[in-house]
């Protein structure tokens, strides 16, 4: 079974395309014209074991970052969902622990693969640094890249940041821990033979 979707999005804002390999290797280009986000999604897609390709033809980054922002989210959660198919055989929940140096961030359930997109992220950690950019990325510009990600993919997400010191840590924690939870959520089980994972019988 091939697990691959390719999806392009184009807008009056932005002009984006996506390639995924849920099975992949880990091996990633991405050009969104964010060069915090580039980084981020590289380690998502390393540590995910995910083949990404993501390139931003057009944008309005000479307004400001975020439709771009929000429209690679949008995007990636399209095609994670377009990859996904019928779901059957899949673990469906995902959960990692990732540490940072000082930061360790916790994504939990991040990959409920259920069908009903919510996102809870929980940022009071961050809040209380009173440091919450790097220029010009910031805690929201994150939390409505993960929002779309959830509400195009279909997916229950929860962030919650434990500890850290530092913004940047602490992100880059976030990301990793997210591409390791969703490489377990979308990791299929042999045991549940291609069947959709829950007892409604559908997600």
């Amino acid at each position: 079974m091939t697990r691959k979707a390719k999806l392009r999005r184009k807008t009056k804002e932005t002009d984006i395309s996506i390639e995924l390999n849920l099975d992949g290797r880990g091996k990633s280009h991405i050009k969104t014209g964010i060069g915090f986000l580039d980084h981020m999604l590289e380690l998502f897609a390393f540590h995910g074991l995910f083949d990404l390709k993501v390139i931003v033809k057009k944008s309005d980054l000479d307004v400001d970052i975020h439709h771009t922002n929000e429209d690679v989210g949008l995007c990636m959660g399209e095609v994670f969902k377009k990859a996904l198919g019928s779901k059957k055989g899949i673990n469906r929940f995902g959960t990692s622990f990732i540490p940072m140096d000082e930061a360790l961030a916790k994504v939990r359930v991040v990959a409920d693969i259920s069908g009903r997109p919510s996102l809870h992220f929980d940022t009071r950690k961050l809040s209380l640094l009173g440091k919450t950019t790097i220029m010009p990325y910031d805690i929201t510009a994150a939390r409505h890249f993960f929002n779309a990600f959830a509400t195009t993919s279909g997916i229950n997400l929860h962030i919650d940041t434990l500890k850290g010191d530092d913004f940047h840590h602490i992100i880059e924690a976030v990301f990793k821990a997210f591409g390791r939870a969703l490489s377990g959520a979308v990791k299929i089980e042999p045991r549940i033979k291609g069947k959709t994972p829950s007892t409604k019988g559908k997600l």
